[in-house]
């Protein structure tokens, strides 16, 4: 870990003085939870630092910038491709972690149409906001239930098994950006009246003073409106859907941590009551290329989702997923946060203690869970044993009759089979694929109804 020099001293005592001393951590043990990666990645750190308001993390990061500190921005910490981490230790200046996690308000638009989110708004606390309006987030299932943030998917561009919305993506945002003559500049791209200098604009988000009127509709998209004709060419040269597609980068959407992002503004979605899920399984994987050209090309009704998953992946998934899966199903989604925060901080002191082995927790945690019956649905455990490869294919409104009568003549002459899932197995399979975020050495890939 870095010396603290001088210099350091003097910059650790301003990030104390803005954001107070018990919301900056520099020792090396209360900051190792940060440092690592859910799945993979860790490295050093100067400190993690938690500001209480807009306006606090708009004070810290000039401070960072001032001082010439590389700048991480984190959320929940539960990405899985080390963007809100540090990799390795060969850095050519200190880093600081700026953690969004006590930035967690949302601000619902109108009546629910639209919402704006705070660096620290979860997917989960989004989606609770939105259901008395009967409408929902962009993304509802996977990362949803670990308390992934809002703002992470928009600058990843994340949501690859969602079929009608696409990537998470928006036009209306306001963000930091270190400018040509490396002064830090606050851009205002909401679509909203806030005033003109930072500390105006912040201290309005902040004190949630915004007005139906301060809101203008511009035409600017908070959403991919173009996913669904894209997705539906299966004849293209180009996939529907790959990372880093130019198309769908727009300053905070893709940014990938090259911008402070301190707000964003999204569409949601009207509730679908009626919903589907059909588990579909087959011996050759010929049958879903099948199906998905198909259905992409000839349905009136695209899907709510698809997700594909191996035989060897289901068995992962019910053998090191176990404990995971049944610890949501019983206390809750809600509860995911604070578990997850805890269990790194338990990791990073166990890995003090010589005679624990590493990635104890989960270890104990797996063998605990096997002490309780089987958590999968028992058709489920049929379809495993019959095929090789799965989908799990979620429709909804006139998309649900347009799939049951298709795949029930399609069956009829092609190998395999498939199953209209109960609420319950309809859940619980979908839970079984998001389990793949959870696994730290396995994952299990989307097969996304994409070419």
């Amino acid at each position: 870990m870095s010396s603290i020099t001088t210099d350091n001293k003097a910059f650790l005592n301003e990030l104390t003085r803005l954001v107070g001393h018990s919301h900056l951590l520099t020792e090396p043990a209360k900051t190792a939870r940060y440092r690592k990666g859910f799945r993979s990645g860790q490295g050093e750190a100067l400190a993690v630092v938690f500001p209480g308001s807009l306006l606090e993390l708009w004070r810290v990061l000039n401070a960072c910038v001032a001082a010439d500190k590389i700048i991480l921005m984190q959320a929940a910490n539960t990405g899985l491709t080390e963007g809100s981490t540090p990799s390795g230790n060969d850095y050519d200046r200190e880093i600081v972690i700026i953690s969004t996690l006590r930035l967690d308000k949302l601000h619902v638009i109108g009546k629910g149409e639209q919402v704006l989110a705070y660096p620290g708004t979860t997917l989960y606390s989004l989606e609770k906001a939105l259901k008395p309006f009967g409408r929902e987030p962009h993304s509802v299932i996977g990362s949803s239930c670990i308390g992934a943030s809002v703002i992470g998917g928009i600058c990843n561009n994340s949501g690859g098994s969602l079929v009608q919305r696409g990537p998470a993506y928006t036009e209306m945002s306001l963000f930091a950006r270190i400018d040509e003559q490396g002064k830090l500049q606050l851009v205002n791209h909401l679509g909203i009246e806030l005033g003109q200098t930072p500390e105006q604009i912040l201290s309005k988000l902040d004190d949630e003073r915004i007005k139906d009127d301060d809101v203008r509709h511009d035409g600017r998209h908070a959403h991919d409106h173009d996913y669904v004709t894209r997705v539906r060419d299966i004849e293209a040269d180009t996939p529907a859907r790959y990372n880093a597609d130019p198309d769908r980068l727009f300053e905070s959407s893709g940014c990938a941590g090259k911008l402070a992002v301190f707000a964003v503004r999204l569409d949601t979605f009207e509730a679908e009551k009626n919903q589907q899920v059909f588990y579909i399984g087959t011996n050759q994987p010929e049958v879903l290329t099948e199906i998905r050209r198909h259905i992409l090309a000839k349905f009136e009704h695209l899907p709510v989702a698809g997700e594909y998953m191996h035989r060897d992946i289901y068995d992962i998934a019910e053998q090191y997923g176990k404990d995971t899966f049944l610890m949501i199903d019983k206390l809750g989604t809600d509860k995911m946060p604070f578990f997850f925060t805890l269990k790194g901080r338990t990791d990073a002191m166990l890995e003090k203690v010589k005679i624990f082995r590493p990635h104890f927790t989960d270890r104990a945690m797996q063998k605990f869970g096997h002490l309780f019956p089987s958590h999968l649905p028992a058709r489920m455990k049929s379809w495993r044993d019959k095929y090789e490869h799965h989908l799990l294919l979620k429709m909804a409104g006139g998309g649900v009759a347009e799939a049951q009568n298709w795949l029930s003549e399609y069956f009829k002459t092609a190998e395999g089979d498939f199953f209209a899932c109960t609420p319950e197995e309809g859940s619980k399979a979908f839970f079984c694929i998001a389990l793949r975020r959870l696994a730290r050495r396995f994952v299990i890939r989307p097969y996304m109804l994409m070419k």
